[in-house]
């Protein structure tokens, strides 16, 4: 039951979403990220001379609009020796720009490569922090596919923000570059009406302005909505890239059930909602498409019209037109960044949106967890023995508690721990390793003795050689090299000793049996002094069973285990019994750990 404490927790976690759904916010946490990454520093140097290598261009572009006159000018005059000089001085120009925008391209690919360095880097780190990631999950949809975010999404704001960005530079600095050469050509221009002057110093200028903020605002107000079909787009992606994956993660069991049509059906309905998704886009992109192509076929008549008073008042010579003409184009097309870049600034600001929420739910996901007013303490205490009192747990499934309120465990004890039908099980097991701390109570574990956490079902093998999944998460030289051949021979693995270096998927290659074998193989290598298992013995057979008995009467024989189950016929092994119960119907104050779910999420998606 949720209490007025959930629509505190709902409300400030909808305030927290809208104000972390604003740009500045969103760019400040991306930019403290990756300056504070061990790629910083190479950041702010290739940003230097990004800046640098555009400033050094736009100084090579004014030399080749100022160019244009004496060019212009030679050929109104026939005067070929003139014609030929400037052509020379045209090719030096256009190779120094050439080296220049080769320099400026390999800049900005390094700057992409290194900020998705950065970028990826910190959130891996972040949300590989010891249980957050299972936190992160258990939050709401912004925990549904965070492979989409880091992977895909990361990858594209990081291209995108390097291509904006220099093209935003570069926009500003031949904007301020040609309106100056602008100012200059019609600094003394004057309208003739009626009879009487009206000067307007600078006019060039204000009319490339006027003309790129109309494009600006036209296209904000047209293609305002392509954010938000955007990140609706990216969602419906996300879902259909998941419902692949799991379909290929599970061939067999969809082939022995003869469910491909079931799973195509699935797999279709996650493909309408992206082709959906994109339709809409489609549509927005076609009706800004009005603004940007119109506005670019009509320029390229503008700058001769703003630029004809000078010419016709007999103010500038044809070459000077031309150079006008020219310095025009570049000081409006300067302006028109927005314009021109409006669907790909949507398209950075929804993955922007993915991404930074993302990250920002990772980094404040232990923040809000202290926010829960009702929560299990996890305290350490002396080596020997571990204590739990007053333990309850709550989940959506409802409370359940330990009948017994105190449970003591000492050192080499074996305790069973009774499940009643309705309750629990796993969520317990959860809570007991720190995973799950929504509930009350105490779990004081012993200081400086590690516990190994087996959970139910088939047990996670990590990529990589038989080795390495035995010693998981340890370091394979933490072991002596006969004690993995030992482990195997015990757990009736023996065949699998002479392929201990090969690399495989081993998780498609063993049985479940085996894989369940494999990590009981894991902890007689490791022997831990405490061992906590989710309801397993259960799903041995007979020989694995008797196998792993026998483990635990002598080589795990010091070994504290708690385990989470029903009654066994091996119940002898352990030495005392406690009960997990449905807790009594009282009010205990504490939110379903889902209630806080963002609601901005529903719009940015999986």
């Amino acid at each position: 039951m949720i209490d007025r404490s959930a629509e505190i927790a709902r409300g400030s976690a909808k305030a927290e979403e809208a104000a972390q759904a604003r740009l500045v916010p969103q760019l400040r946490d991306m930019a403290r990220a990756l300056l504070a990454s061990r790629v910083g520093n190479t950041l702010v140097v290739l940003a230097a001379a990004i800046f640098v290598i555009v400033l050094a261009t736009a100084y090579a572009q004014i030399r080749l609009n100022g160019w244009n006159k004496p060019f212009y000018d030679a050929l109104s005059r026939r005067d070929i020796h003139e014609f030929l000089v400037q052509l020379g001085v045209f090719f030096i120009i256009a190779g120094s720009l050439l080296v220049l925008n080769v320099v400026q391209r390999w800049l900005g690919e390094t700057l992409k490569v290194k900020l998705r360095d950065g970028l990826v880097r910190d959130l891996i780190r972040d949300w590989m922090a010891p249980r957050r990631a299972f936190w992160l999950a258990n939050a709401g949809p912004i925990g549904v596919n965070p492979d989409q975010r880091m992977h895909e999404d990361a990858r594209h704001l990081c291209e995108l923000s390097a291509d904006l960005g220099i093209g935003l530079l570069q926009a500003a600095i031949l904007f301020v570059t040609f309106a100056g050469v602008l100012w200059v050509l019609s600094r003394g221009f004057a309208f003739h009406i009626a009879g009487r002057d009206y000067p307007i110093p600078g006019f060039m200028v204000w009319a490339a302005i006027a003309y790129a903020g109309a494009g600006s605002l036209l296209s904000y107000r047209v293609g305002k909505s392509l954010v938000h079909r955007n990140a609706e787009r990216y969602a419906r992606e996300a879902e259909l890239r998941f419902s692949l994956v799991r379909v290929n993660e599970h061939l067999d069991g969809i082939s022995l059930a003869a469910g491909e049509a079931d799973e195509t059906r699935r797999v279709e309905l996650h493909l309408t909602e992206v082709l959906a998704a994109t339709t809409r886009l489609v549509a927005g992109l076609t009706n800004l498409t009005w603004v940007t192509s119109g506005f670019g076929w009509v320029t390229q008549v503008v700058p001769i019209l703003v630029a004809a008073p000078l010419y016709f008042s007999g103010k500038i010579s044809f070459g000077g037109l031309m150079m006008a003409a020219a310095a025009f184009t570049q000081a409006q097309s300067s302006l028109r960044w927005f314009v021109d870049n409006f669907s790909t600034i949507a398209d950075w600001r929804a993955t922007l949106l993915r991404v930074a929420t993302f990250h920002r739910a990772v980094i404040t996901t232990e923040e809000r967890l202290r926010q829960v007013e009702s929560r299990i303490a996890y305290l350490e205490g002396g080596p020997g023995r571990l204590v739990i009192e007053s333990l309850e747990v709550v989940s959506a499934a409802g409370r359940d508690m330990l009948r017994e309120r105190r449970v003591e465990v000492r050192s080499g004890e074996r305790v069973l721990i009774l499940g009643e039908p309705g309750t629990g099980k796993t969520q317990l097991f959860r809570a007991l390793a720190g995973l799950w701390p929504w509930g009350a109570g105490s779990v004081t574990r012993p200081r400086d003795e590690p516990i190994l956490y087996f959970p139910r079902g088939t047990p996670y093998l990590p990529r990589g050689t038989l080795r390495e999944a035995l010693a998981y998460p340890r370091k394979v030289e933490s072991f002596d090299p006969p004690a993995y051949a030992h482990a195997l021979l015990r757990l009736g693995l023996e065949r699998l000793a002479p392929l201990l270096d090969e690399p495989r998927r081993w998780d498609r290659e063993l049985s479940a049996d085996e894989q369940l074998s494999l990590a009981f193989a894991r902890v007689v290598l490791q022997s831990p002094p405490w061992i906590l298992i989710d309801n397993t013995f259960g799903s041995l057979d007979g020989d694995t069973l008797e196998r792993v008995i026998d483990v635990f009467a002598n080589e795990l024989e010091h070994a504290s285990v708690i385990h989470i189950g029903s009654a066994q016929a091996r119940d002898p092994l352990f030495s005392r019994v406690v009960h997990l119960i449905k807790a009594p119907a009282v009010h205990l104050g504490t939110p379903d750990p889902s209630a806080a779910r963002p609601r901005t999420e529903r719009m940015i998606g999986q």
